[in-house]
């Protein structure tokens, strides 16, 4: 019978063991790489995401500023006599767009489907994230969802019920009902208000998840 030089075979044990875990080792190096490239883009295009973010409200405030000035113009000549009432109509006219805002999320909702907020091991840096999309935009888009409904159930309406356009050839106001839309202005008076105040948190919630992010990055 041969006889087994347990030395050498323990050796080449060893061996194989060592040469396993170099190679996990290296497999779990390359992993942890490819993790935190992805990590590091998902931060890069949720920083750009939130930049055009706050864009959008820096230039949504600035016109809110204005339709709330034209609107608080407007309403003193409602539902009177006043001789110069035509001069309002180029202010209801400017004040009649939809400001919108339309958050850019299809990063954030990339990373919660397919699962890779688990790459965001700082819990500091992940409920920065998630407190940004699930609770201060939320806040700003209710307040853009009032004026959303005030043109919607009664600014449009009032157009189609209450105007004659083809009154204003013989220079003649081109809407009846004017305490009705005395009221509509003055709810949208209102609506600018709360998003004025919605929207400057906005940005400032915008700047300081940005700094969390630079950070990082």
């Amino acid at each position: 019978m041969k006889k087994i030089n347990w030395q050498y075979a323990l050796g080449e044990t060893l061996i194989v063991i060592i040469g396993i875990t170099i190679a996990f080792s290296l497999n779990k190096c390359s992993e942890n790489s490819k993790d935190n490239k992805l990590r590091m883009a998902y931060l890069e295009n949720l920083k750009n995401d939130i930049k055009t973010d706050k864009k959008a409200l820096e230039d949504n405030l600035q016109t809110l500023i204005d339709f709330q000035k034209e609107a608080r113009e407007i309403s003193p000549f409602l539902n009177t006599n006043a001789q110069d009432k035509m001069s309002i109509l180029e202010k209801i006219f400017k004040i009649s767009p939809l400001i919108e805002f339309i958050p850019q999320d299809i990063t954030y909702k990339t990373l919660i489907n397919s699962g890779d907020l688990k790459l965001f091991d700082d819990l500091k840096l992940k409920s920065a994230i998630q407190k940004y999309y699930s609770g201060d935009l939320h806040k700003v888009m209710k307040a853009y969802e009032r004026q959303e409904i005030i043109h919607r159930e009664y600014l449009g309406s009032y157009y189609i019920y209450h105007s004659d356009f083809d009154k204003m050839a013989n220079n003649e106001f081109p809407f009846d009902d004017e305490k009705l839309l005395k009221r509509i202005i003055q709810s949208l008076g209102g609506s600018y208000s709360i998003q004025i105040t919605a929207t400057k948190k906005g940005i400032a919630q915008c700047d300081s998840i940005i700094q969390v992010f630079d950070k990082e990055l």
